[in-house]
């Protein structure tokens, strides 16, 4: 029997500690097993988003981790190539419970056997120095300027005011990487918040859940208070979400936006984490609006050939009469969002690129 679980009702599980909990039950337990890489990822973003808000579980929450973390160390010997994903995972659980030793040492291994200088980016290696870090080692000693590189990245804004997902997710996990996730101030330049604005503004266009709720936690550790309207928007979505027990649900499902969106309204000190969690295995789906008027947009500009213009005032009027009603009033939205909005636009439009010629 399906028990489809809206996020706004009353429940039985009756603290944030007991839902989690139970969360993690889930995760750990009944989704996947343990020799899926998947598994590795979802109880590492599962952990490391209690973790980072403050979550205290009782011992007994944790205990559904213990032979993994028992095992760890043989795991990593085996499975070197998932070192960020086993580090992680290992202190998470040390932190979260306030005990444990292994982490320094893995971490201290993880550095002795370079497997941070065998990474292909910039962004995975800030991603192994942050995670080494948090037991005081540094793997890659000698590349001072990671951190410049990777400010420097995020600091050209122009990249973000064009869609690019991928991009978009990496600026995110810059700003969580180089703020320890909050817990210091990453120190971005002002044209890097500009990117945050912008990857934000298309994500808001695009009504995508998932990314504008990361880029409303990498603002808030990076010291900006988001726009009003996004975070408008976020809390409306949380109304959107179910949960259901099923043994045969299809693990394609909106975990990921659960995750975050409940991120985002823990750091935006809205709670978070409110929903009943089934036992057993479960399914995490969203109520989803029609396709978000990006595409809309993208098309209407595209159409307008060597006649578009980037400068907004002069092609406000123009561009909305050519959109839906709905799409219009998403874009009349995204504006008042942002004081950003006309420099962001001059970068979607795309006018200033030089001509590809044979």
């Amino acid at each position: 029997m399906e028990n489809v679980v809206p996020l706004n009702t009353p429940f039985h599980q009756r603290s944030k500690a007991a839902r989690q909990a139970a969360l993690l039950r889930s995760f750990a337990s009944h989704r996947r097993s343990g020799d899926d890489v998947f598994w590795l990822k979802e109880n590492a973003e599962a952990l490391n988003i209690l973790e980072c808000t403050g979550a205290r579980p009782a011992p007994s929450d944790l205990e559904v981790y213990a032979a993994f973390y028992e095992d760890i160390e043989r795991r990593m010997e085996f499975f070197p190539q998932y070192y960020r994903f086993l580090l992680s995972l290992c202190l998470d659980l040390e932190d979260l419970a306030g005990a444990g030793d292994k982490g320094q040492r893995l971490a201290e291994w993880v550095a002795r056997e370079g497997l941070a200088q065998a990474e292909l980016s910039d962004l995975q290696r800030g991603e192994a120095r942050r995670l080494c870090a948090r037991r005081g080692i540094d793997p890659l000693i000698k590349d001072a300027g990671l951190g410049d590189r990777l400010r420097e990245f995020a600091s050209r804004s122009d990249t973000f005011a064009m869609p690019n997902k991928k991009a978009a997710y990496e600026l995110t996990h810059i700003v969580f990487y180089l703020s320890e996730y909050g817990r210091r101030d990453p120190d971005l330049p002002d044209a890097a918040i500009d990117s945050l604005i912008f990857a934000g503004t298309l994500a808001f266009l695009d009504f995508n859940v998932d990314l504008l709720a990361e880029i409303c936690i990498a603002l808030r550790h990076a010291r900006q208070t988001p726009p009003e309207v996004w975070e408008i928007w976020l809390t409306q979505q949380t109304r959107c979400f179910s949960i259901t027990a099923d043994a045969a649900a299809p693990l394609g499902d909106d975990y990921h936006e659960y995750l975050m969106l409940n991120w985002f309204m823990a750091q935006s000190g809205q709670g978070g984490f409110a929903a009943q969690v089934p036992e057993g295995r479960v399914s995490f789906r969203r109520t989803r609006p029609r396709s978000g008027p990006l595409r809309e947009l993208s098309e209407c500009i595209y159409s307008m050939g060597r006649t578009r213009s980037g400068d907004w005032e002069a092609m406000r009027e123009t561009v909305s009469a050519r959109l839906s009603h709905e799409a219009h009033a998403a874009l009349v939205a995204a504006e008042g969002a942002s004081d950003r909005f006309g420099q962001f636009f001059a970068g979607f439009a795309r006018v200033n690129l030089r001509e590809v010629r044979a």
